[in-house]
């Protein structure tokens, strides 16, 4: 469902006119709906039945503390791949017994304060972090409950940047080498091996990479079980692709991926962990801007907007198409336009030749699909602020996030005794 949609000519989110939200909190900014949240995890949710699931919210699509408390009043549970993500969802109201904690490089203080909040288990990528993980819980006195990253080495079909299980990425374990390491981790203390975990990739759009991948991790567990294994817990990870309006016309749909893991896995009678992020969030957001200038050049027109690829990397890093919109609907033959930012990088280009509605100066625009890898991803380039985060719940909106100073950002730099005067 579509929960930013014209009325009367005009762009609303939920009830709200988008450009009453733009006066009260100023150009550029990102704006989220409640609703397309809910709605995005309740049908995922309902389409596995009665099967015994436990939803994890992939905490680094969205870190806002607003969408991580909607999305766990829901049911939801974190995935986490930091100790920052990993307080960011306790102080949101995630139980620890619902955070998985993945990446490939946890520290010692992080596995300390993952133990002492009790979480529900650690997804381990290496042998070396195994042994680094008893030691530690041992040292405290604690157990932790394992799943290992299995690398199936299956080819997503995705992006080669956000592609994750194909054996020449740093991801996991290799399939063949888990009944060593399954074998090793038995005789450690301070460990607990509860099952297997695999995460093959983002924005996949095909379910067959997927059953390929959870056959295979399957397989493995029923023969890890006849090696006496305790297998009891089966996480599928996440990587559910959406649509950008053009990149993808077809996504997967929750009933379909939920009636192949049933079928793959479902027999094993383990518990099943998902972790979407982008499925969940990824189309709940959109960016508002400003047209600050119209420029026509030799070659070409350019809509020059007050956002920026510090504020929304993705179509200068993956080449990402985003559906971009006029707020006010009007009914001009549409025209092409280079849409650009202000930084001082030919990269920072939002579209190229994008066919559009004709805008002008002071028009307000929305870049589609951001709710995914968009705040997350921002920076400060070229001293350019941190844009606002703005929640709506039906009739009501709220900045979730403000815009800050610049005093707040240049204030973070500390002059050395020798530049201070």
């Amino acid at each position: 469902m579509n929960f930013f949609e014209y009325r009367d000519g005009e762009m609303h989110v939920e009830n709200i006119k988008v450009s009453m939200i733009a006066d009260k909190v100023g150009t550029p900014f990102y704006l989220y709906s409640s609703a397309s949240l809910e709605y995005q995890y309740n049908q995922f949710k309902d389409a596995f039945g009665d099967l015994d699931l436990l939803i994890c919210y992939a905490v680094k699509a969205n870190t806002n503390q607003a969408v991580i408390k909607t999305l766990g009043s829901l049911g939801a549970g974190a995935d986490v791949v930091s100790e920052g993500e990993m307080r960011r969802a306790i102080k949101a109201g995630i139980s620890p017994q619902k955070i998985v904690y993945s990446g490939v490089a946890k520290t010692v203080a992080e596995m300390t304060y993952a133990l002492k909040k009790g979480i529900f288990q650690f997804n381990v990528e290496s042998e070396p972090e195994l042994y680094q993980l008893s030691e530690v819980a041992t040292a405290l006195g604690k157990v932790a409950d394992i799943t290992f990253r299995v690398n199936p080495d299956v080819d997503a079909k995705t992006h080669a940047k956000i592609s994750t299980g194909k054996s020449e990425n740093k991801f996991g374990i290799p399939w063949k080498n888990i009944h060593q390491i399954c074998a090793k981790a038995a005789k450690l203390s301070g460990i607990k091996l509860v099952g297997l975990d695999l995460h093959i990739g983002s924005q996949i759009t095909d379910l067959a990479p997927f059953e390929e991948a959870f056959t295979r991790v399957g397989n493995l567990v029923e023969t890890l079980r006849e090696e006496g294994h305790d297998i009891t817990r089966l996480d599928l990870g996440g990587g559910i692709g959406i649509s950008y309006d053009g990149e993808n016309d077809n996504p997967i749909l929750s009933h379909d991926y939920a009636k192949m893991v049933k079928r793959v896995v479902g027999h094993l009678q383990c518990q099943i962990i998902i972790e979407p992020g982008r499925f969940l969030v990824g189309n709940a957001g959109i960016l508002v801007s400003k047209v600050v200038y119209v420029k026509e050049g030799a070659e070409r027109s350019f809509l020059i907007i007050d956002a920026a690829m510090n504020d929304l990397i993705r179509p200068s890093m993956y080449d990402a198409y985003h559906a971009i919109d006029p707020v006010i609907e009007n009914k001009d033959a549409k025209v092409a336009y280079d849409i650009v930012g202000p930084v001082c990088e030919t990269g920072d280009t939002f579209a190229k030749g994008r066919i559009i509605n004709p805008l002008k100066k002071d028009q307000l625009i929305v870049i589609r699909s951001v709710g995914a890898y968009g705040a997350v991803m921002a920076s400060t380039y070229n001293t350019r602020r941190l844009i606002p985060e703005v929640l709506v719940k039906t009739n009501e909106f709220a900045v979730v996030r403000p815009r800050p100073s610049y005093e707040d950002i240049i204030g973070l730099d500390q002059l050395p005794s020798w530049l201070s005067e």
